[in-house]
């Protein structure tokens, strides 16, 4: 069985107000995707990575993996104009270069703390089912509200979990999907699995963790060099 990896390396990172993505900025010496890059390229079921990446960032990522010997990267695809978008290309450009692809794993590249643990389950999850994705369950009160001014009605906590990444999926099913509908669509899709389930795939959670941290904010930031200088 043959696992792909999609490193997601697109974004502008606005909301962080640094001169670069927040993806490609340095903690401790180290561009925060390469952090991504390390976990990956150590783990045992993962066979390769393609990277989408800006045309202007492209060059960095080249030049990273070759001085620091990230060797599974087969190929490298363009940002879209949204997030599946991007994803849409990643997979057409596993498709040109990891064909034989049976799992594909779509991971943020700004989510630098991801455990090999996850990843497996992801990988074990969309090989019994269609695809997987880590959750975790929401802890705080949360109401609706139509008009964000006063309450609608309280949600079921129980019932409520907040996606991660990465997430799994079967690669020619997810594949064919995105073949099959309008740009449009895959314009409007949320999240990654969105558009899977949507389509009759079958999605299994897997149990995701506080520690695997998306860093979109300053404060994100600090918390991701908190935890690392807590490890080293």
């Amino acid at each position: 069985m043959m696992n792909t990896a999609i490193i997601l390396a697109g974004g502008v990172g606005s909301r962080m107000g640094a001169d670069r993505p927040k993806q490609f900025l340095m903690v401790q010496d180290k561009p925060i995707i390469s952090y991504c890059f390390d976990i990956f390229q150590k783990h045992n079921e993962i066979d390769n990575m393609v990277v989408v990446v800006s045309e202007q960032w492209q060059g960095f990522v080249e030049e990273y993996a070759a001085k620091y010997g990230i060797t599974k990267i087969c190929g490298y695809a363009p940002a879209g104009k949204t997030r599946q978008h991007s994803i849409y290309n990643g997979l057409k450009c596993i498709e040109e270069n990891a064909p034989d692809t049976d799992i594909v794993i779509v991971h943020d590249a700004a989510r630098p703390l991801v455990s090999d643990e996850i990843i497996s389950d992801c990988v074990k999850g969309a090989t019994e089912y269609d695809g997987a994705m880590p959750v975790i369950s929401v802890k705080d009160t949360v109401y609706q509200s139509k008009d964000g001014c006063s309450i609608g009605c309280l949600l079921k906590r129980s019932e409520l979990f907040a996606g991660q990444a990465p997430e799994s999926f079967k690669f020619r099913k997810y594949l064919d999907i995105h073949n099959s509908v309008s740009d449009e669509e895959i314009g409007l899709t949320a999240g990654s699995s969105e558009i899977a389930y949507r389509h009759g795939m079958e999605i299994r959670m897997v149990k995701g963790s506080e520690r695997n941290l998306k860093i979109t904010t300053v404060e994100d930031l600090e918390t991701f060099e908190s935890i690392l200088k807590g490890v080293n």
